[in-house]
């Protein structure tokens, strides 16, 4: 079960020729796939193409008319790995995963598809996650394609042109028998526009029929001498291919004036926000109509070494538009003006910044810089003074950091977590990718390192215990896409005495809520219900320990304490079960709503607390720090602490309760039931409950005044 369904939009893929297509550019990624006749598709969701894999997932009933394979891969190795089906045979297929680090992942698998090439078109999606809104390490894929020699389209943000571009990837990918990566910015996925959809494509051969029809070709193998003579055809056969495909085909744009003193190269994924600063400068509007020239790279990589020289010529100076760093293309465009013997100046990283998102901000402040010194004529006026204001100092913004959702099964884990480190001092805690990792955040500051998903128990392999074990803490997503092999098989090879907390949610939850092997959800198209457990004593963990409800505190700390204090050797491994909270509010509140409308008995439990036994002391919100756990000020006027309070997001999991119980703080929780279209026995049962509560409290309130006289 995804975060999103894409069970209505996925009849979008079956607009045919002429029809306009209006929607999502991921959903757009995906019907120009099936336009272009793809074979096979695979990938592993992360941000920002996590929705390609929902929508093809939806989309499944479609895909087998058409004679396509769809795999949800175990990791982007996987998914790299499938390209070997475009090796000999011409299919094309279409991988995908998240920016840097899948491509690491799958690093291996592309050096080979690289070296030996393809036959059929093959198309690596990439999630692009660079810039402010990225949750990983600030790299770019650049230089991958370098490395390997993989062509890099960079798309202009346009969803025509997206299209487009992808039908020419697979003919450029089979023209220069090259694998092509296809890179996507955030915006880019989630931006929405329009059209004309063309006719899906069958395959002109399925994988089906590529397998009764099996082709050897040992030159395609990357042994000795064939991979010495791959570098050889790469250079000499694949790349001047190339080079011809773009330039006969247009592949790479150009706007504004043919000629001009200056001009611009631009990033194509970068070219809406270039153009929106010109348009603050007064030098383009809206739709694009520049005026200056602007050479537009919808592929970042291979540069082509005419064109460049055709726009700089007659140039004094050139600025480059492109965002992070090391500068890829400034540095070869050097080089490509230098070997053609132009004194074109080429200004790049000396007015923009080597670091960061290229916002419309920083580019009108670039551009600025720029025109000043070679356009003087047409650089903005400069601003009118602001008023001064008193900056901002840090401790004046309220800070915000990330968090658990509230009533998440993760929370548990880790307050039992710090129970036991009051009682056992504090361990080294190797952390990994997922939610889990909000842990090294405020209220637990838990979790010294992180290395890639899955990687939480290799994390802390380098510790040998001393009286004090280590700890790594990784997700049931981490544990089937890399942690059972390089985590817990590892830890068992070379008897590591580490403690390893497997956090079981159902789901590969910080990607989206995808279904994964150990999921209890019933799917149709995949196998799920494969235990952890089952897998973890497979590869030989014999100290195992499933908690099947991570909000039984007690058993979570006591479960915890064991692991650090038992005599037993090797790796110790507790498998904390509970289901993510958002996808169980995501299936449980539209059948609790529709029964409600129905008139049917429906029952919800809600957590409180009682202000006058609040003591104001907030313990519960420092083990806990759950988002509907607030504080309001106190109604007692002798008291001046602010009291806890629940406030109307509550889920009714009941963490806050178990905390104060666990930890031996105040009893001022209470639980109560919300009961919508009640029965009759609950009617008279509230009856009687109010008519007792009210009675005690009379006599409550008679033997407090009789005391007061």
């Amino acid at each position: 079960m995804a975060e999103r369904s894409f069970k209505a939009e996925v009849e979008l893929l079956r607009l045919g020729e002429g029809e306009m297509f209006h929607g999502e550019g991921i959903l757009a990624v995906t019907k120009a796939l099936l336009q272009a006749g793809v074979a096979y598709v695979g990938g592993y969701q992360g941000s920002p193409i996590s929705h390609l894999m929902d929508v093809f997932a939806d989309a499944n009933d479609l895909l087998l008319e058409l004679g396509v394979n769809f795999e949800a891969s175990a990791s982007e190795a996987s998914a790299a790995a499938m390209l070997a089906a475009s090796v000999n045979y011409p299919l094309r297929g279409a991988v995908a995963w998240k920016s840097v680090v899948g491509t690491n992942v799958a690093s291996d698998a592309l050096s080979n598809v690289a070296s030996g090439g393809v036959t059929g078109g093959a198309l690596i999606i990439i999630g692009e996650d660079y810039g402010e809104g990225s949750s990983i390490m600030q790299e770019r894929t650049h230089a991958f394609a370098m490395k390997s020699q993989i062509w890099l389209l960079d798309p202009r943000p346009n969803l025509t042109s997206i299209v487009d571009m992808v039908e020419k990837g697979f003919a450029l990918s089979e023209a220069s028998h090259t694998p092509v990566m296809f890179e996507l910015r955030v915006r880019a996925c989630h931006m929405t526009g329009r059209f004309a959809a063309r006719d899906n494509v069958r395959p002109a051969m399925t994988v089906a029929d590529a397998a009764r029809h099996p082709v050897r070709d040992t030159q395609r193998i990357v042994l000795p001498p064939a991979n010495f003579l791959h570098e050889v055809e790469k250079i000499e056969q694949r790349w001047p291919a190339a080079l011809a495909f773009i330039r006969e085909h247009g592949l790479n744009e150009r706007f504004g004036p043919d000629t001009g003193e200056i001009g611009i190269i631009v990033q194509g994924g970068l070219f809406n926000t270039l153009n929106r600063a010109l348009e603050l400068i007064g030098l383009s509007d809206a739709q694009g109509r520049a005026l200056l020239p602007v050479y537009c790279l919808n592929v970042a990589y291979p540069l082509v070494p005419d064109e460049i020289a055709d726009f700089c010529r007659h140039k004094r100076a050139v600025l480059v538009v492109e965002e992070g760093q090391p500068e890829f293309i400034e540095h070869e465009l050097n080089t490509l003006i230098r070997r053609a013997d132009l004194p074109t100046r080429i200004v790049g990283k000396d007015v923009l910044p080597r670091a960061g998102e290229y916002s419309g901000q920083v580019l009108r402040e670039g551009l600025a810089t720029f025109l000043a010194e070679w356009a003087p004529a047409l650089a903005p006026e400069p601003a009118a003074p602001v008023p001064s204001v008193p900056a901002l100092v840090p401790g004046d913004v309220p800070q915000r950091p990330a968090g658990f959702c509230t009533g998440c099964p993760e929370r548990p884990i880790f307050t039992a977590m710090k129970l036991v480190e009051r009682e056992l001092g504090p361990a080294h805690v190797s952390a990994d990718i997922g939610c889990h990792l909000f842990s090294i955040l405020p209220p637990f500051h838990i979790g010294n390192t992180t290395m890639g998903y899955g990687l939480g128990t290799a994390g802390a392999s380098a510790f040998r215990p001393d009286g004090k074990r280590a700890i790594a803490v990784m997700g049931d997503g981490g544990f089937w896409h890399n942690g059972l092999t390089s985590g817990i098989g590892n830890a068992v090879f070379n008897k590591d005495d580490t403690v390893t907390l497997i956090v079981d949610n159902g789901y590969s939850a910080a990607t989206g809520g995808q279904d994964i092997p150990s999921s209890r959800a019933e799917n149709r198209f995949r196998t799920t219900n494969s235990p952890i457990e089952k897998a973890v004593r497979g590869v030989g963990a014999e100290w195992v320990r499933s908690v099947t409800r991570t909000y039984d505190l007690k058993r979570m700390r006591d479960t915890l304490r064991e692991a650090m204090t038992t005599t037993e050797t090797g790796p110790k491994v507790i498998i904390a079960q509970s289901e993510c909270m958002l996808n169980k509010q995501r299936r449980e509140k539209p059948l609790i709503a529709r029964a409600a409308r129905e008139g049917r008995r429906v029952v919800r439990d809600r957590f409180g607390i009682d202000p006058d036994t609040c003591t104001g002391d907030h313990s519960c919100i420092r083990l806990s720090g759950c988002p509907s756990l607030t504080i309001k000020p106190n109604p007692d006027p002798l008291r001046r602490d602010p009291i806890a309070h629940v406030d109307n997001s509550c889920v009714g999991c009941g963490l806050c309760g178990e905390v104060s119980h666990a930890a031996v703080l105040c009893p001022s929780f209470y639980r109560a039931s919300i009961v919508t279209n009640p029965t009759r026995w609950d009617r008279l049962r509230n009856r009687i409950r109010a008519s007792v509560i009210g009675l005690l409290q009379r006599h409550g309130d008679r033997a407090r005044a009789g005391r007061a006289f």
